[in-house]
Parts: C-alpha cells; sequence; structure tokens
C-alpha cells in the first residue's frame, strides 16, 4: 500500500467520527509548565523528580496513603515535557505503557540494596529518600530526611513493571507486602497535573540534590 492507493470512503465513515474524538482529547490542554523538565542522561534529571513526585500523589490520592519514598527508571520515562501547553497527548509520549500503580514495602536493609542499583546505574528517579554516592558506591541514604533504619518497613510507591523485577530489579520482587492498583501510569500524570492545574500551579520541578555524586 502507498500514497497512491484511495481510500475507501465507507470504511473511512465509518472510524472518522473515532478518530476525531481521540485527536481532540490527546489536543485537550490540562495544564502549563514555565520550563521545560528534561531527562538528560545525568543522576538528577527535572523530569525524573517531576514524575517520582507525581508518584508520591498518587500514593496518596489512589491509595489514601503516602508512600514513604517513590521510584522509577530513567527508561521507563519515554518524553520530556516542553515549556507551555501541556496536553493529554505529550502525558502519552512519556509513558505510553499499560503500567499500573503499585505500593510495596521494603525493609530498610532491602532499600539499601535499591540504593546500590540507583549507584551502579548512575541515578535513577527518586522521591522520599536522598543519596550521597562516591564511585559507585551509597556513602549515605536518607528517608524523608531520617538516617535509613534496615529493620523498619517503608513504603514504596512504583508501577508494576518494576516491582514484577524488570530492568533487573529482582529484589523488589522480594518485598514483605504488594499492593495492586487499577490506576494506569498515565491516568495518575493526567490526574497529577489537572490537580495542579486546580490548584492555580505550573508543571514544575528543581534539582534539589537528592542524589548528590562526589
Amino acid at each position: 500500500m502507498n500514497k497512491d492507493v484511495q481510500a475507501d470512503p465507507t470504511v473511512v465513515s465509518i472510524y472518522e467520527p473515532f478518530k476525531q474524538k481521540m485527536e481532540a482529547e490527546m489536543s485537550r490542554v490540562i495544564g502549563h509548565a514555565d520550563k521545560a523538565l528534561t531527562k538528560e542522561k545525568t543522576p538528577e534529571t527535572l523530569m525524573g523528580n517531576f514524575f517520582c513526585e507525581a508518584l508520591l500523589w498518587m500514593s496518596a490520592h489512589y491509595a489514601h496513603n503516602t508512600a514513604d519514598l517513590a521510584f522509577a527508571t530513567k527508561g521507563g520515562i519515554r518524553n520530556d515535557l516542553k515549556a507551555g501547553d501541556i496536553t493529554v497527548g505529550h502525558i502519552f509520549e512519556v509513558m505510553p505503557f499499560e503500567n499500573t500503580l503499585t505500593i510495596i514495602e521494603l525493609k530498610g536493609s532491602q532499600i539499601r540494596q535499591l540504593a546500590d542499583y540507583i549507584a551502579t546505574t548512575h541515578g535513577q528517579p527518586i522521591a522520599g529518600m536522598t543519596l550521597t554516592i562516591t564511585g559507585n558506591k551509597v556513602q549515605d541514604i536518607k528517608i524523608k530526611g531520617l538516617p535509613i533504619d534496615d529493620n523498619k518497613l517503608y513504603k514504596l510507591v512504583t508501577y508494576d513493571y518494576l516491582a514484577n523485577g524488570g530492568d533487573n530489579l529482582v529484589l523488589l520482587t522480594q518485598s514483605v507486602s504488594r499492593t495492586n492498583y487499577p490506576q494506569r501510569m498515565r491516568e495518575g500524570l493526567i490526574a497529577y497535573v489537572s490537580e495542579l492545574t486546580k490548584a492555580g500551579k505550573q508543571v514544575n520541578a528543581d534539582l534539589d540534590g537528592r542524589i548528590k555524586i562526589n
């Protein structure tokens, strides 16, 4: 098939209303960013920080119990958000997969293993936790501003792909408990951006030193 093949008017008449409806929804503006949120190959990124803060919000909004920390991977976040209007379509570009919200409980000692993974992969998106890394080794870990306790249980919010061991994260399959939610990541992101807009806020993020590499 090529451009010389003429469209069948009967077939077009069937799908055109659905196509127009989909295009209208994808173009719907849900928020505004005053600066680009990018995901360059650095230990901490604006897009990663935004995404994980959104995950913490989702844990409170959908699970009604804010997680202690959030974790994602750079590869799982598929696109930047440009400065200016943010549409539903832009969120689909950020998270085009069918990944759904997941909250797991891990002991502090398991969080240390996760921190080692973050160190050896030169930084990954996190929220609620700060790391100091020297030579691919974690020197300091704090969760919600406090030193990590190896025997304490912490709630981590992420998405099912990672909780299932994706991206070589087998350690997340060994959680003490796990709760799955039906909300897709893009649905949560759309709700989060819409909530910011409703509150009169811009879509924004800052580099705050949550991952420091010496």
